[in-house]
């Protein structure tokens, strides 16, 4: 008996917990569906909802619909991905298995990069991209994540490489593999875990990510998600309803990869250096 009422306070306590925590999305869910001058009013859902917020939203502009700004928004983040996945994966290898002269020291300098903060190289790199004729385009979100993909993913993955048995890469050896084949035959398939949250992570950063969008962008054509978003708020009467309906759905792309993804996520954060 005290066993099962433990469990039931358990369950309730989570509950509870669940609830606030979910609290503001369940407000911005109800606040999208209300008119402007409810959203002071204390309820949390309208008595009379307003689906068409998300239909005058999604066509809120008269030369483009969301849609357009979605498929903006993916497609740069189909490159940041592969990029960042890709490069990061190599560069952890030669850091976690190849030796070479002054591997702990470029390791050591890698280290020190995270805690740079970003701040300080956003007006070199404006300047660099400017002068090659790249700003107003993706070139400058995409690139850099061609070049190791950041200095926390390469290190992510070196203490999962690290945590690989030698063995294998011996076994390989022996069989006539070279430094190259180890990598895509025998790493990079036991990598799926930690890549996979590198992926995660590279997606869901860089679609947040408002600051650099702002800074490099400037065509309606080429806006993304987030600085859609922001022309709600340059209009001369905001429609909060149609700003938090759309805001809403500008989260579900993040919110999916991550339900699909997160068996093999919990396993790559449970079986890296992120552990004690």
């Amino acid at each position: 008996m005290s066993s099962l009422r433990s469990k039931l306070t358990n369950h309730l306590f989570l509950a509870a917990f669940s609830f606030l925590m979910l609290y503001p999305v369940i407000w911005w869910a109800g606040a999208s569906l209300k008119k402007t001058e409810e959203l002071s009013l204390p309820t949390l859902w309208p008595s009379t909802p307003m689906w068409s917020n998300y239909w005058k939203g999604w066509h809120f502009s008269s030369e483009y619909t969301f849609a357009h700004f979605f498929s903006n928004t993916l497609l740069m983040e189909l490159g940041n991905v592969l990029g960042g996945v890709a490069t990061a994966a190599i560069v952890a290898y030669g850091f976690g298995r190849l030796n070479f002269k002054l591997r702990g020291f470029w390791f050591s300098i890698l280290l020190l990069t995270m805690m740079l903060p970003g701040q300080v190289t956003v007006v070199p790199q404006y300047i660099l991209f400017n002068k090659l004729g790249f700003v107003d385009s993706y070139v400058p979100l995409v690139l850099p994540h061609f070049f190791g993909g950041g200095a926390f993913f390469i290190f992510l993955l070196v203490q999962f490489i690290r945590g690989i048995p030698r063995d294998l890469d011996e076994a390989a050896t022996i069989d006539g593999a070279s430094v190259y084949g180890i990598f895509l035959r025998v790493i990079l398939p036991l990598l799926k875990p930690a890549l996979v949250t590198v992926a995660i992570f590279t997606f869901i950063w860089s679609w947040d990510d408002f600051f650099a969008q702002v800074l490099y962008l400037s065509s309606v054509d080429k806006f993304t998600v987030g600085l859609a978003l922001r022309m709600f708020i340059d209009q001369f009467d905001i429609q909060w309803g149609q700003l938090l309906a759309m805001s809403l759905l500008s989260i579900f792309p993040s919110v999916i990869i991550f339900f699909l993804a997160q068996k093999h996520f919990v396993e790559g954060i449970a079986t890296t250096g992120l552990k004690g």
